[in-house]
């Protein structure tokens, strides 16, 4: 049997506040049905990253036919010092038909009681974030009725 190494660690990075506007379908599609969220706003708080998230993003969905939620969320952090931070985060979101259910909803839902993770990637030009551009962090999410919290962790 194979030995692998240590695991990579997860330092934490900052947590994601974002207002979500309603969910519009376009219908059914080969791949399951598609579907987007409007970003409408928010804040980023932690240790490594602190500002608002820039109105105008979008969180496109795939709902596949084995119950998993694809997500694909693009949009724009503004730094506490005004730069401009592009982010890419693509993952996946899934648990128990009841809970699924319940989010769906609107309802309150505990976090550990389904599977919300996406990965994140960072692409900027300003001078004091260069560093995002080598940068993967994973995050791990909870959805609420109007809004999603991603707790993010860089990868090291």
């Amino acid at each position: 049997m194979t030995t692998l190494p240590p695991a990579p660690g997860l330092i934490p990075m900052t947590r994601v506040r974002c207002e979500v506007g309603a969910l519009a379908s376009l219908g059914p599609a080969p791949l399951g049905e598609r579907r987007y969220v409007p970003l409408l706003g928010g804040t980023v708080e932690g240790p490594e990253l602190t500002g608002t998230i820039v109105e105008g993003g979008v969180d496109w969905q795939i709902q596949r036919s084995d119950g998993v939620l694809e997500i694909a969320a693009h949009y724009v952090i503004r730094a506490s010092d005004g730069g401009l931070i592009e982010v890419q985060s693509n993952g996946m979101r899934h648990g128990p038909a009841e809970v699924m259910a319940q989010l769906a909803a609107g309802q309150p839902v505990a976090r550990d009681a389904y599977f919300f993770r996406t990965l994140m990637r960072f692409t900027t030009g300003a001078a004091a974030w260069l560093h995002l551009n080598k940068t993967m962090a994973l995050a791990v999410g909870q959805r609420e009725a109007r809004m999603v919290v991603l707790d993010v962790y860089r990868v090291t």
